[in-house]
């Protein structure tokens, strides 16, 4: 009786996982073939970011005499401890004051000697050139390296480790940004994922779809500064816990049961 008993309690609970916990393989599976009968897709042009106001740049000077090239890098020293990636996995969101040139209201900076410039609109490399082309008025040979400090983006929903995310190197894949947060959990909708963009002074709501190769020439598989990714639950995840809210009394009840019955048979 009591081996009966106890097989019965081993199926009733394998029933009840079972059915917690179906999960459709093609929902799953990034990256699909679809119907190209080609193992070869399109891939959208890489991102190149524009400076624009409220950006924070480092801008590192160098010359021929680094005495001379010192009075041009007040913040020097300081940036590098606030320019490495971080997030969940780097020690938590971006620094709240970055040292760095702050780009005004207007897209300017200001530079010791040589005053005001309007770099907004540029990219890093033309910003380089066109700082190191006034330069050349005070110093010998001088090199110049600007970058973003404050290119960030945020990763929600149903991800390992959500959080934001600054990134150092000025590019970031939609599939870079999802491994850096840990990768989707099983209950993340992988068919459509949602990316928030700043676009004119308003906001743009793009879909993408990783179980489709297609991504890879979405116009949101380049992240841009100040995206926001959010990974949707699936039905999965909602019917589990319907399933689970329904189940939780019937468990415990047959549970009572079978105790009931171990008892009375001993």
């Amino acid at each position: 009786m009591k081996k009966n008993l106890s097989s019965n309690i081993f199926l009733f609970l394998a029933f009840v996982i079972t059915i917690t916990s179906c999960v459709n393989k093609k929902q799953v599976a990034y990256f699909q073939k679809g119907n190209n009968p080609h193992d070869t897709v399109n891939s959208i042009q890489a991102y190149i970011p524009k400076i624009q106001p409220g950006d924070i740049l480092d801008i590192k000077v160098g010359s021929l005499s680094s005495n001379a090239s010192s009075f041009f890098n007040p913040y020097s020293g300081m940036s590098d401890n606030a320019s490495g990636a971080t997030g969940a996995g780097g020690g938590g969101a971006m620094p709240s004051s970055a040292p760095g040139f702050l780009v005004d209201s207007a897209g300017t900076i200001e530079i010791p000697l040589v005053g005001i410039l309007k770099i907004a609109g540029l990219n890093t490399s033309q910003a380089r050139d066109l700082i190191r082309g006034r330069l050349t008025t005070y110093l010998k040979e001088p090199t110049v390296n600007v970058r973003f400090l404050n290119y960030k983006i945020s990763v929600m929903g149903e991800v390992t480790h959500p959080s934001i995310y600054v990134i150092p190197n000025e590019r970031i894949t939609l599939t870079e940004a999802l491994s850096m947060a840990g990768d989707l959990t099983i209950y993340g909708k992988r068919s459509n994922i949602l990316v928030i963009r700043d676009l004119d002074g308003k906001k743009e709501f793009g879909k993408v779809n990783l179980n489709s190769r297609e991504l890879f020439d979405s116009p949101y598989y380049y992240l841009h500064s100040g995206d926001v990714v959010y990974v949707e639950p699936g039905k999965g995840k909602i019917a589990s816990s319907d399933e689970a809210f329904k189940i939780i009394p019937i468990v415990l009840t047959s549970l009572s049961l079978i105790l009931l019955a171990i008892y009375r048979f001993k």
